[in-house]
């Protein structure tokens, strides 16, 4: 997604970690919407299904179902770009694990999970190719969940140009996740160079009863420049420049 400009100035980042309303969308929407105008922020990033929890059985989305207008709303009072999580269908069946890029002119289904993992391979079909979105001049390289555990995707995804590596995901609970969150983050910005933005579930999402929190941004060498906690509703901001 392009936005004109031809002097690139700093660029405002806020990783939600949304209260998930369980197997109801609108209220998940009302909650996405509310976490949009609190942000405030150019780019706004939530994790991996956000929009239905992680639940491998939800129904897709459909990019101009009705139920998403709240999202468009609140993006244009505050000037935002929204990433959300959601299953979407394509033309010729195949479900994925997608990201939808919300502006105040609508949502749009911007990049496809390449990397799936475990069950998910029962429903979905990977994406073809790595996807760089572009918002004020920054080249925004996106990833989902197991997409950033493979050194593959980021490599893949850099080769485009990127300023920074934006991934929507899902940790579990513990001590070992966490460790693979930040090992999995901090690699991905020193080697590439790059900043790294991190929306991770909180709290309970579908299937998982607890989730690890602890989204964030990463600078380019590798250091933790803004960091949540473990609990659900928590926006961490921050600016790139």
């Amino acid at each position: 997604m392009e936005t004109s400009g031809t002097k690139r100035e700093p660029l405002t980042v806020a990783a939600v970690q949304p209260v998930w309303a369980g197997a109801d969308v609108p209220a998940n929407v009302g909650e996405h919407a509310r976490a949009i105008e609190r942000a405030n922020a150019r780019l706004v990033v939530f994790p991996e299904f956000s929009l239905t929890g992680y639940d491998l059985g939800a129904p897709s989305l459909a990019v101009d179902d009705d139920r998403l207008g709240p999202l468009a709303d609140a993006c244009r009072a505050v000037g935002s770009v929204a990433l959300v999580g959601a299953p979407i269908s394509a033309e010729d069946g195949r479900d994925h694990i997608a990201t939808l890029a919300v502006t105040g002119d609508g949502v749009t289904a911007v990049y496809r999970k390449m990397w799936l993992h475990g069950a998910e391979f029962d429903r979905f079909s990977p994406g073809e190719k790595p996807v760089v979105v572009t918002v004020d001049g920054w080249r925004l390289g996106l990833a989902i969940c197991y997409d950033a555990a493979v050194p593959r995707h980021a490599a893949d995804t850099a080769a485009l140009g990127i300023d920074a590596y934006v991934a929507s995901t899902l940790y579990g609970p513990g001590p070992d996740s966490a460790a693979r969150r930040d090992t999995h983050m901090r690699e991905r910005a020193t080697a590439h160079g790059v900043w790294v933005v991190l929306s991770t579930a909180a709290g309970p999402s579908g299937s998982y009863a607890q989730t690890s929190g602890g989204s964030g941004v990463w600078g380019r060498s590798g250091e933790p420049v803004a960091r949540a906690g473990r609990d659900a509703g928590e926006i961490t901001t921050a600016l790139l420049g």
